[in-house]
């Protein structure tokens, strides 16, 4: 077998990883659409490592768009076969995904307007369209966790709750090599934390022979409940009581937005929420808000027992979810103070830009970063302490105060993730190939898994290939 790393690769972003089984049977591991702003990923989503029409079959670990972005591509350029996922993630890659088109097309119009004020050709092009998604989402199948699906007669793959965001799943593919060995194959996807609100625990996956692990957050710890809700109500006190100011909260519309909603509802409910509005401004979030609903069955016990009592743990007096372009645009003329929350999570686009613009140079405000920004992005810069930002071409002070809570990740910390993988047999395991994570942060990992007994750990570049025989 071959194993070649089409995306995420000493980076974040980007997720495709293609398997060539020996008889050349050809599985695509996620399709991901890269983020950011780094030179040499100018050409990414644009381009392929392989010929789409040659893929055999695409499983999808779960529907953010660093892994499901580029499916529509896929399909348009070639590919035919079946897309495996949950049913959860089938649906929440429908809304999304015709979002990213959207947001293409829009991008694509806003260039062109600008290259045709300087003379330049108007040659910008969204990835796909609409229709390319219609197309695509037919090719999605959705599967059940913890079930073996059989794909043709040596091959079959099993989904496992990775509890990083709704429908998302660890990958185990079951191999049988000639009749004469079964060898078992993972994919981690992306591994989410224990005893978070709204998801259920990750399932670690059984003992592998081969597996491909992200590691976001190698080397780092992250803080835990409690704190998450003591930090974000004093940041809360802070900014909009005492201040009178407003407190933006970049976040992911799927996962991280519901999640804060979800802690900001308990929160009223007790009593300990200052009344003040609070807008969820993100389409996209709100689509994904009714998908989630529709899916109890991916819910922990804790809020199903909750919801005895609130039967919409998205849903409170103050909150007030903004479809419409104009009543986004009214947000930047509020007086007072108010929480806004809008995506995306990285700053790299949607109407969150358009809040920062307005309000990141009124020192009574508070920017809240609530998750990882990859280099290159604006979350970035604004991350790492930077004093000017240019945003829509326009250099803007930092003057808002800038605050950061990792513990809203969805990705699990370094502890987070070794324990996920602690029940592995060490001796099985082959190799491990660290993917989605910058090289510092792998680097830091490829250590902590070494001293917890691993071995054959790679860091792979971007287009890596490596043969995998019985005897690696």
């Amino acid at each position: 077998m071959k194993i070649q790393f089409c995306g995420a690769a000493q980076t974040v972003t980007g997720s495709c990883h293609l398997l060539t089984l020996d008889d050349g049977y050809k599985i695509l591991l996620d399709c991901g659409l890269y983020q950011g702003r780094e030179e040499e990923f100018e050409d990414f989503n644009a381009n392929w490592m392989f010929d789409p029409s040659e893929i055999d079959c695409m499983i999808l670990s779960h529907a953010h768009i660093d892994h499901s972005g580029r499916i529509p591509k896929l399909v348009k350029d070639g590919f035919r076969g079946e897309i495996i996922c949950t049913s959860a993630t089938r649906d929440l890659s429908a809304v999304m995904l015709i979002d990213s088109a959207k947001i293409q097309a829009s991008d694509a119009y806003y260039t062109n307007k600008r290259n045709r004020k300087k003379g330049l050709p108007e040659d910008a092009k969204p990835l796909y369209t609409d229709e390319d998604v219609y197309d695509s989402i037919q090719n999605f199948v959705g599967i059940g966790y913890g079930v073996w699906h059989h794909i043709r007669d040596d091959l079959s793959v099993q989904l496992r709750d990775s509890g990083h965001i709704f429908g998302s799943a660890s990958v185990t593919l079951r191999i049988d090599r000639d009749k004469k060995k079964l060898v078992y194959f993972g994919f981690s996807g992306d591994i989410g934390r224990p005893d978070r609100p709204i998801l259920k625990d990750p399932v670690p996956m059984e003992d592998l022979d081969y597996l491909i692990c992200e590691s976001t957050y190698g080397g780092r710890k992250h803080h835990q409940l409690p704190e998450d809700i003591e930090d974000l109500l004093k940041i809360i006190h802070e900014t909009c009581v005492v201040k009178r100011g407003k407190l933006i909260i970049p976040a992911f519309s799927v996962g991280r937005t519901q999640e804060i909603v979800y802690t900001l509802d308990k929160l009223e409910t007790a009593g300990r929420l200052p009344e003040l509005p609070v807008f969820v401004d993100s389409p996209l979030a709100i689509n994904a808000t009714e998908v989630f609903r529709l899916h109890p069955d991916c819910f922990d016990s804790e809020i199903i027992e909750y919801m005895i009592n609130d039967p919409n743990p998205f849903r409170f007096n103050d909150l007030k979810y903004i479809r419409k372009t104009e009543d986004s645009k009214k947000l930047n003329y509020l007086e007072g103070p108010a929480i806004i929350i809008s995506a995306s999570g990285m700053m790299t686009g949607g109407r969150i830009v358009h809040h920062l613009i307005n309000h990141i140079e009124d020192h009574k405000n508070t920017i809240l970063i609530v998750g990882f920004c990859a280099p290159h992005t604006l979350g970035a810069r604004i991350r790492r302490g930077d004093k000017k930002v240019r945003i829509f071409g326009v250099e803007r002070k930092v003057k808002a105060q800038v605050k950061i809570m990792d513990s809203y990740s969805a990705h699990g910390d370094e502890g987070e993730m070794l324990s996920y993988l602690s029940n592995l047999d060490r001796n099985k395991l082959k190799n491990i190939f660290l993917v989605h994570g910058d090289i510092d942060r792998q680097e830091k990992f490829r250590e902590a898994l070494t001293k917890d007994g691993f071995n054959g750990i790679e860091i792979p570049e971007l287009g890596g290939k490596y043969e995998l025989t019985p005897e690696t």
